[in-house]
């Protein structure tokens, strides 16, 4: 990607709050999405942990540049390749002043593998947590694993002794509109309290003076309004009119206006994240479509179809406007190396039609596809863009654009996946392929065991054992290779349909400075406000 802005920037938002805080050391920022509930393991979504990685904290954290660093868990040791020891810090408390032990590690374990998680696959399902003393946890697992801490840092620890008095032991799924204390109220360790909450709409955070950094804090702001705003207009009108200290995404087409304000920049870098499109290929019949008695996806010809009418050059120069890179896999080339093997098919509508009309459908056919409207970089538009396109070869795109929090519950309905076509974001927490390999493409049954965000079935016993073996493989060369091997099967088969990596783009004020971290996750304390 040839972003050329500096990784470096800030946010702002004060007019959309029904009491502007004016403080010079409070900061202001507006996400187009929601911050729903608060409960940590209720999706796993990179908005809604990186907000709340600011609260409660994971044994492993990572730092502006994205290298993991010793977060609750101030070392590790590897004893041997089937037993991890996590040595605890000491002295840490709870925001309400409960001491943060062993007992805590182990419960949040058996939490973020129980019913209604969003983020099970964060630890082996079989590994076993033994709490040695009151610092000190092993993890003892059934074969080796060298990344098993990988994603730590958004597999946050709860406090065991407030969830148990709170009835808050059970997780508040993504599709459960029944509240608890912890789905509306926040207990963490980490360097910011919340302390008012309004589900979907806005939030305020206070600086933890008691977290067990404070010491070493590096910003200087002690307070945090955060907005929802999800009307791009409204949003870059807060930035500009000095209301806003942050806001994001900025429409590609706003940026030169926001850098050409006095006041403001955008801060542009490349994001880690691919948007691609999925297809129920697991019911034998789709659930929205006028296809009765099969389903046209589990054909690999309609998948290939599909991929070949679509124009993603389009998308990048004309939706996009140049701020996304095309991708040929469902993860990016900064974290693959064996990226240049791979490449997307070209564009083309005729030879989608011939490979429709081979596979039965001559006239096309007509189906339902989901998407969000406000969670990626101009989602809709895109879904738009890829129905229009469809629609030269014969599809017709029911398209169903809704908020992400209507989108991922119906998509994550806990009855079974509610979609049969659909746009998703994945940036793999571990910054490995065995991520996607296992959340992405992991066969999963009817029941929703397996790949977590699997929405559409896909399934390939070879590509799962090639996924087993990546997780215990230490020799980085035979990884490669494996991972290699995998993503030639999904590719051949068209398992998904890769689309871009998009582009970060963030309108900051000239009063603050902040890291834009390649994850799109704003850690507030990598924010200061300029005196």
């Amino acid at each position: 990607m040839s972003f050329r802005r500096s990784l470096l920037g800030a946010t702002l938002l004060a007019s959309m709050f029904a009491t502007p805080s004016l403080a010079e050391n409070t900061f202001n920022f507006a996400f187009q999405g929601t911050l729903k509930s608060l409960d940590p393991y209720s999706l796993n979504e990179t908005f809604s942990l990186g907000t709340l990685g600011n609260v409660y904290e994971g044994l492993t954290a990572r730092d502006e540049n994205l290298q993991i660093i010793p977060g609750l868990a101030e070392s590790w040791e590897v004893i041997s390749p089937t037993q991890w020891r996590f040595h605890l810090r000491k002295g840490v408390k709870f925001h309400n002043g409960n001491d943060f032990t062993a007992a805590d590690v182990v419960f949040s374990a058996d939490r973020v593998r129980s019913e209604g998680s969003d983020l099970k696959t964060r630890i082996p399902a079989d590994a076993k947590f033994v709490a040695v003393d009151d610092h000190t946890v092993d993890v003892m697992l059934s074969s080796p694993n060298p990344i098993l801490h990988y994603e730590w840092d958004s597999w946050v620890i709860i406090d065991k002794e407030w969830a148990e008095a709170n009835d808050s032991v059970r997780v508040t799924s993504a599709s459960d509109q029944s509240a608890t204390t912890i789905s509306l109220q926040s207990n963490g360790t980490g360097p910011f309290k919340i302390t008012r909450h309004d589900g979907g709409v806005s939030t305020t955070f206070e600086s933890n003076t008691d977290w067990w950094n404070a010491a070493n804090k590096q910003y200087n702001i002690d307070k945090v309004e955060f907005a929802t705003v999800s009307s791009d207009p409204t949003r870059v009108a807060a930035l500009l009119s000095g209301d806003m200290d942050l806001v994001y995404p900025v429409p590609v087409q706003d940026i030169n206006r926001v850098d050409s304000n006095a006041t403001t920049t955008t801060l542009i870098g490349p994001e880690l994240r691919t948007i691609f499109l999925g297809m129920d290929q697991m019911r034998d019949e789709l659930l929205y479509s006028n296809v009765k008695g099969k389903n046209p996806f589990k054909d690999v010809r309609v998948r290939k179809a599909f991929l070949q009418a679509i124009d993603i050059e389009a998308i990048k120069s004309k939706v996009m406007r140049n701020l996304s890179e095309p991708a040929a896999l469902l993860i990016s080339p900064f974290m693959f190396a064996n990226a240049d093997q791979f490449s997307r098919p070209a564009y083309d509508p005729d030879a989608s039609k011939a490979l429709l009309a081979e596979a039965g459908y001559p006239d096309g056919f007509e189906v339902g596809m989901d998407c969000p409207n406000d969670r990626y970089v101009n989602d809709e538009a895109i879904c738009q863009a890829v129905a229009s396109m469809l629609a030269r070869v014969g599809v017709k795109v029911n398209l169903n654009a809704q908020p992400k929090a209507q989108y991922f519950g119906k998509v994550l309905a806990s009855n079974g996946f509610d979609t049969s076509f659909y746009l998703l974001g994945w940036t793999p927490g571990s910054f490995d392929s065995w991520n996607i390999l296992a959340n992405i493409v992991g066969c999963r049954d009817e029941a929703g065991n397996g790949g977590m965000f699997n929405l559409g079935g896909y399934c390939n016993k070879e590509v799962d054992a090639l996924a087993a073996q990546v997780l215990e493989e230490n020799d980085p060369v035979k990884r490669l290779d494996l991972i290699t091997q995998a993503y030639r099967i999904t590719d051949d088969e068209v398992s998904h349909i890769p689309l871009h990596q998009q582009g970060l783009a963030w309108g900051v004020s000239e009063d603050v400075d902040v890291a834009q971290r390649a994850d799109n996750v704003l850690m507030f304390y990598h924010v200061n406000k300029k005196q």
